[in-house]
C-alpha cells in the first residue's frame, strides 16, 4: 500500500513538472496577450504611416500630373517626360477623326448598295428557278414544247436539283439581307497616353471597339488612368493593352476595319504587319516623321526603310508621301492585297496617308501602271517621270508589259546637263476628289468639334483645288532663280499656262508651288517670252539659265489675265496657308529621355526652364543645370536695380 502510494506521488510530481513546460499557465498568456496587443498597435501605427505615406506619395503624384482637354477627352499628363504627348499633333488627330466619320458613312453606303445588289440577284434567281421548274414539269407531263425563253432560262441554271437549290439560295440570300453592319473595329498600334483614342471614342458616332497598343508600361498604366479619368463612354469602348504592335497585327489578320499607325519617326517596321491586320475594304492610316530621311537627306537610309531613292527638289515632300504610299502598296502586294489612296496631307512636319486595302489577286496586277521613276535635271530642276509598267489590249484580253524608256536622253534638252534620277514613287492620284469633298463639307458642318478648324479647312480646301492627276509641282521662284530674273505673279504666269492650252492649280505642300500638266519645254518658252519682256543681265555661258535663254521659244506666250487664273478659294479669299498658333510648334522630345538645355529649341526656354524647376525640388538654378534666358530676358538684358 505505501508502495503504490509512493509510486503515484512521484508519478503526480512528474505529471506537474511535465505540465508545467508543456502546457501554457495563466502568467504565460496574460504575457502572450500583452505581446499581441503591442504588435497589433506597432502594425496599426505601421499602417497609418504607411497609409499616410501612401497619400503624400498620392498627393505628390497628383501635384505632377496636370489635365489636359482636347476636343472632348481629357487625360492625366506627368510633369516629368514619362508618356510622350504633343500638342501639335491636334491637327493629325482632327483631320483623322473627320476621315473616320467620312469613312464610317462611306462604309454603310457600300453596305447598303451591296445588299440592293444581292437583292436583285436573288430576284433574278427566284424568277429563273419558277421557270426551270415549269420546265421539268412540262418534261414530266411528256409535252417536250417548251417556250423559246423559258428553255434559255432553264438552261442557265443547273438543273441537277432545281427545287433545293433554289430553296437554298433564297434562304442564304435572305439571310444575308437581314445582316446587319458591325460598327467598325479600331486598331491604334501606337497609343501613349490614349489621347487620340479616347477622341475616337468620345467624338465619332457608330465607331466600333478600339484597341490601344503600346510596349511601354509607363504608357499603358497612363492610357488605362485615362480612359477611367474620361468615363463610362471610355470604358466601354477603348482597351488598353501592353504588347509589341508588330506581333499583335500579325496575329490578329483582317480583324480591324481601322488601323491607325503613328509612330515616333519612321513606320516602316511596322507596315508589313499593318497591311495583314486590316480587313477587306479597311482603312490604314500612317504617319511618318522621318522628313529628314524621306525628302533627300539620307538617301541611302530612305532607300533601305522605304525602298525608294528620293531627290532633293522643291517638290521633295510630296515625293515623301509618294514614297511612303509606294511602301505601303509593295507590302500589300505580297498578300495579294493593293491599296487605293483617299487622302494624302503634309502637315507641320510629318506625313499622313489614308489608305483604303482590298484583296485582288487581278488587281494587285495594275500596280506597276501606278509606279514612276523620277528624273531630275541637276541644272535646271526639270523633272520627267518614267512609268515602270505599260497595258497592251487586245482583242478582250490586257497584256501588262514593262514601260518603254528611257523618258529623257543623257543631257537635259534644256540646259544641257545630267539628270539624278529618283524613286520608285507613286505617280497615281493620291487623293480622291469625292472623299475630300465630304470630309471638308463634314468638317464645315461640325466646326465646333474640331479644335483645329482652322488649319484643317484650310489643307483640306487647297487639297480639293490640286490637279489629281498630276504627280509633283514646280516652284515658279525657282524658275526665276534659274534665269536670274524676276518673278512673275503666280496670277500671270497661271494665266499664260492656261492660255497656252494647258490645266494649273496650286498645291498643299507649297504655297508657291504649282501642279500643271504642260511639259517642261512649254514652262521655259513662257518664261523666256517673260523675259523678253523684263530683260536679266549677262550671265557665264555654261549657266543653265543662259543655256535656256539662248533658245528661242517656240510657243509665243499670252499673259493676258484668264478667268481660271484664280482658284475658286482665291476668289473668295479664303485663307489657305496659316501660320502656327504659337511659337515652338513642332516635334518634341521622345519619351524617356531627360530634357536638358540643348532643347530649347524644340520645347522652348519657359518650359524648359520649368522642367528643370521641378527636378531640382523648386530651385530655378541647380548644380548640374543650367538656366536658358528667356526672350524678353535676351531683349532687354539691363539688370534690375532695387
Amino acid at each position: 500500500m505505501n508502495l503504490l502510494i509512493t509510486i503515484s506521488l512521484k508519478q503526480q510530481k512528474s505529471i506537474t513538472a511535465t505540465s508545467y513546460f508543456c502546457f501554457p499557465s495563466i502568467k504565460v498568456l496574460a504575457l502572450k496577450a500583452s505581446i499581441g496587443v503591442a504588435v497589433r498597435s506597432e502594425k496599426k501605427s505601421s499602417l497609418v504611416e504607411r497609409g499616410e505615406e501612401r497619400r503624400e506619395a498620392m498627393a505628390a503624384e497628383l501635384d505632377e500630373l496636370t489635365v489636359v482637354k482636347e476636343g472632348e477627352a481629357e487625360i492625366l499628363m506627368h510633369a516629368k517626360n514619362e508618356v510622350f504627348y504633343n500638342k501639335t499633333q491636334v491637327n493629325n488627330r482632327d483631320i483623322s477623326i473627320a476621315v473616320l466619320r467620312t469613312f464610317i458613312s462611306k462604309r454603310k453606303e457600300e453596305h447598303e448598295a451591296k445588299l440592293s445588289k444581292r437583292t436583285k440577284s436573288a430576284a433574278k434567281v427566284s424568277e429563273s428557278g419558277a421557270a426551270e421548274s415549269a420546265v421539268n414539269e412540262e418534261k414530266c407531263n411528256g409535252n417536250t414544247k417548251v417556250p423559246k425563253e423559258t428553255s434559255e432560262v432553264a438552261e442557265k441554271t443547273s438543273t441537277a436539283e432545281p427545287c433545293t437549290t433554289f430553296v437554298e439560295m433564297v434562304k442564304t440570300a435572305e439571310g444575308k439581307v437581314r445582316v446587319e453592319l458591325k460598327p467598325p473595329r479600331v486598331l491604334e498600334a501606337l497609343s501613349a497616353s490614349g489621347l487620340r483614342a479616347l477622341r475616337y471614342a468620345r467624338e465619332i458616332e457608330g465607331i466600333g471597339q478600339i484597341v490601344a497598343l503600346d510596349n511601354d508600361k509607363a504608357s499603358v498604366e497612363a492610357c488605362r488612368r485615362n480612359i477611367k479619368f474620361n468615363g463610362s463612354v471610355a470604358i466601354s469602348k477603348v482597351e488598353s493593352n501592353l504588347a509589341d504592335a508588330r506581333v499583335y497585327m500579325l496575329t490578329h489578320p483582317k480583324e480591324f476595319d481601322v488601323v491607325d499607325l503613328d509612330p515616333y519617326g519612321s513606320p516602316s517596321v511596322f507596315l508589313d504587319s499593318a497591311v495583314q491586320s486590316v480587313a477587306d475594304g479597311g482603312i490604314l492610316m500612317c504617319t511618318a516623321t522621318d522628313m529628314a530621311v524621306l525628302c533627300g537627306g539620307n538617301g541611302e537610309v530612305c532607300y533601305s526603310k522605304y525602298g525608294s531613292y528620293p531627290l532633293r527638289g522643291k517638290y521633295c515632300h510630296e515625293m515623301a508621301l509618294r514614297i511612303l504610299l509606294t511602301s505601303i502598296e509593295s507590302h500589300a502586294n505580297r498578300y495579294k492585297r493593293y491599296i487605293v489612296p483617299v487622302l494624302s496631307v503634309q502637315m507641320d512636319f510629318y506625313v499622313r496617308v489614308f489608305v483604303r486595302v482590298y484583296t485582288s489577286a487581278g488587281a494587285m496586277k495594275n500596280t506597276p501602271l501606278k509606279l514612276s521613276y523620277v528624273y531630275q535635271c541637276i541644272g535646271c530642276d526639270s523633272f520627267h517621270l518614267q512609268p515602270i509598267g505599260r497595258t497592251l489590249a487586245k482583242n478582250n484580253s490586257v497584256r501588262y508589259m514593262p514601260g518603254f524608256g528611257p523618258a529623257v536622253p543623257q543631257e537635259c534638252t534644256d540646259c544641257g546637263k545630267k539628270f539624278n534620277m529618283g524613286g520608285p514613287i507613286w505617280s497615281a492620284p493620291i487623293h480622291d476628289p469625292e472623299w475630300v469633298a465630304s470630309i471638308l463639307e463634314d468638317v464645315k458642318s461640325m466646326k465646333d468639334r474640331y479644335p483645329a478648324y482652322e488649319r484643317i479647312s484650310a489643307v483640306l480646301t487647297t487639297i480639293s483645288e490640286e490637279l489629281p492627276d498630276v504627280p509633283l509641282f514646280l516652284s515658279l521662284h525657282n524658275l526665276c532663280a534659274t534665269l536670274k530674273c524676276t518673278s512673275p505673279s503666280a496670277v500671270i504666269f497661271r494665266s499664260a499656262v492656261i492660255n497656252a492650252g494647258y490645266r494649273v492649280s496650286g498645291t498643299h505642300v507649297n504655297p508657291l508651288g504649282l501642279k500643271s500638266d504642260a511639259p517642261m519645254d512649254v514652262i521655259w518658252d513662257i518664261m523666256r517670252c517673260w523675259v523678253k519682256n523684263h530683260p536679266v543681265k549677262a550671265q557665264a555661258p555654261d549657266q543653265a539659265g543662259s543655256v535656256i535663254l539662248a533658245k528661242e521659244p517656240v510657243l509665243q506666250a499670252n499673259f493676258a489675265r484668264a478667268v481660271a487664273s484664280l482658284s475658286k478659294a482665291q476668289a473668295k479669299k479664303v485663307a489657305r496657308f496659316l501660320p502656327n498658333p504659337e511659337r515652338h510648334w513642332g516635334p518634341k522630345v521622345k519619351a524617356g529621355r531627360i530634357i536638358t538645355s540643348k532643347h530649347i529649341s524644340l520645347l522652348g526656354p519657359e518650359a524648359v526652364n520649368g522642367y528643370l524647376c521641378h527636378e531640382n525640388g523648386g530651385d530655378e538654378e541647380g548644380p548640374e543645370t543650367k538656366r536658358v534666358k528667356t526672350e524678353e530676358e535676351v531683349e532687354d538684358p539691363t539688370p534690375e536695380v532695387s
